[in-house]
């Protein structure tokens, strides 16, 4: 039987063994032919060495274009000592994960400025009350260049212990009881205040808050700013008008506002932490039998998609949340390229945004 080959015209005996060899992909040395440079020019051009002339890196990356080049990642690990992977870590459930909407802001956020910088990214979750032991070997032995961390709660162990192993880390969050190298929030004082503020301004004197968990910086601050708003309108500042919630979860919320409406007598308003917190009000307000806006006028935290479609839609503070995302991904980002100095804190600012529930 004769066996018949069709050939590229030109196409060198050497090139057609490596492309053999390598089962039909471009190598490195195929890439390096191509642009009419060394094996040791395209490894620095693909390894992002500052060290290449412009025009023959621009060569080098058309080459790797034209001929759809993927790099050895096991190969570049070696040579870089870096993964051009990062871990974000949640320290919640995964159901807590798909029923926040705050996450899904900043997880589009840290996604696309990851797209960019060409790093990947890989999402985990680690609960406080689940078992870390393998998750921290992990992120120790070298698998990830760098780590962010969504809802870090009061004593937990997790991100000091991380810092001190020398691994790059953002936080979501101030955090309480550790002072990290880097992490990205929102004014959550100011915007809190600003909420009760704009209700005060609308003659409302009795305002209730559902506020967040006291184990995290956020929940601390947007009640410190309730308070602040109440004292700079000479209104009562009672415990009565307060009910902390567990998280700032719907189920939370239920919970938190039938406290609230049990213990608090006559309310004018209520200030919820959060849009679902705002969104399980709005429920026990309709059990209830009370109207919103014309009984109590509601405020949320948040400004997520909950808030326009609630019924009534919700007036509520915006907080930017894939601005949040994006900031810790570049500061992570040029943490690992060793860019960026600390200490590193980006704190975002708030506004009202005014709909039908006040």
């Amino acid at each position: 039987m004769t066996e018949t080959r069709l050939e590229a015209p030109g196409e060198a005996p050497a090139e057609r063994a490596g492309r053999r060899r390598s089962g039909g992909r471009p190598t490195l040395d195929t890439v390096a032919r191509h642009a009419g440079v060394g094996r040791g020019t395209v490894s620095r051009v693909i390894n992002g060495s500052p060290k290449v002339a412009e025009d023959t890196r621009a060569a080098v990356l058309a080459a790797i274009k034209e001929l759809g080049y993927v790099p050895n990642q096991a190969a570049r690990t070696l040579v870089t000592q870096r993964t051009d992977t990062v871990a974000l870590v949640v320290t919640e459930s995964q159901e807590w994960l798909w029923s926040e909407p705050f996450f899904a802001g900043v997880l589009r956020g840290i996604t696309e400025q990851l797209a960019e910088e060409n790093m990947r990214l890989m999402l985990t979750f680690a609960p406080r009350d689940g078992n870390r032991t393998d998750l921290e070997s992990y992120l120790m032995g070298q698998h990830v260049d760098g780590v962010m961390m969504v809802s870090s709660h009061s004593g937990d162990p997790l991100p000091e212990r991380l810092e001190d192993a020398g691994i790059p880390i953002v936080l979501c969050g101030t955090p309480v009881g550790f002072r990290p190298v880097a992490y990205v929030d929102c004014d959550n004082r100011s915007g809190a205040r600003q909420a009760v503020e704009f209700l005060a301004e609308r003659g409302h004197q009795r305002i209730g808050i559902i506020a967040g968990p006291q184990d995290m910086a956020v929940g601390v601050d947007r009640l410190n700013g309730y308070r602040d708003g109440l004292r700079g309108h000479r209104l009562p500042v009672e415990e009565a008008l307060v009910s902390v919630a567990e998280g700032f979860d719907e189920a939370s919320g239920i919970k938190a506002a039938r406290h609230l409406f049990d213990t608090a007598g006559r309310l004018d308003a209520v200030f919820a932490n959060s849009d679902p917190l705002a969104i399980a009000t709005l429920r026990v307000a309709r059990e209830r039998g009370i109207r919103v806006p014309d009984d109590l006028a509601l405020v949320g935290f948040d400004d997520s998609p909950l808030a326009e479609v609630a019924d009534p839609p919700l007036t509520t503070v915006h907080q930017p949340t894939e601005t949040m995302g994006r900031e810790m991904a570049r500061l992570l980002c040029g943490r690992i390229r060793g860019e960026e100095a600390g200490p590193l804190v980006t704190i975002l600012g708030t506004r009202i945004v005014v709909r039908e529930s006040a």
